[in-house]
């Protein structure tokens, strides 16, 4: 079954490039430059996934994340985004956005990333409704709030913690790619990137220690396999 995408994006170039290649990888696309088109563009097409530029003429980004969450509680939403400041992470979180990918960005790391935000919205049951709240054994994690928690407390997360939990998450009992994973969170396979993910995964391991059903395997010269 062909995944369905509406993408929104002003920059015309932009646009078209990334609309002819996801079409070359199989996927359907409606692609809108008019915030106040999209709406109507949402209502007829009713996408699997929507992938959103923040900065759009009449109807910024977050104004359309709002709306679609309140008529698509289970609807995955990536914002695509020029701004770097957590504070503006954040508020496209509290928007009701699933993941963002920093501009410029990899057609290679924005197909990886809708496939990871259809496979939250696939899971068996550990997500909820809007995709914000996931169930890990004893823990919860919230993603747009970057914290960890469980009956002992709070574990306050960082950008990379995040990110990377995220990803597990969304292959939950299945390997996730290591390569993938490279790509999607520091945009490229370096050996130096390939170290600062073995210390991630190292602190994940450490947050959730706590509960020996959940696991952080690692499947050598694959990735990991994340069970919970």
């Amino acid at each position: 079954m062909t995944t369905s995408i509406l993408y929104v994006e002003d920059e015309l170039f932009l646009g078209k490039i990334v609309k002819e290649t996801l079409e070359d990888q199989g996927f359907e696309v409606v692609w809108e430059t008019d915030g106040a088109k999209v709406m109507n563009r949402f209502n007829s097409f009713n996408p699997d996934i929507c992938v959103i530029d923040i900065m759009l003429p009449n109807i910024d980004g977050y104004s359309l994340c709002r709306q679609i969450r309140g008529l698509h509680q289970n609807m995955p939403i990536i914002f695509l985004t020029a701004k770097t400041t957590t504070a503006d992470l954040v508020k496209g979180f509290e928007a009701g956005g699933t993941d963002y990918i920093r501009k410029p960005f990899s057609i290679e790391e924005l197909i990886i990333r809708i496939k990871n935000q259809l496979n939250l919205k696939n899971s068996n049951g550990h997500v909820t409704p809007d995709n914000r709240e996931i169930k890990l054994g004893s823990f919860t994690f919230y993603p747009y709030k970057y914290e960890l928690h469980s009956a002992s407390g709070i574990i306050k997360l960082s950008q990379r913690d995040q990110q990377v939990l995220s990803l597990l998450c969304a292959n939950l009992n299945r390997v996730t790619d290591r390569r993938e994973l490279l790509l999607s969170v520091w945009g490229d396979d370096s050996f130096f990137n390939s170290r600062n993910l073995d210390v991630y995964i190292r602190k994940l391991r450490t947050y959730l220690s706590s509960d020996p059903t959940i696991e952080i395997q690692t499947i050598k010269g694959k990735g990991y396999l994340f069970i919970g």
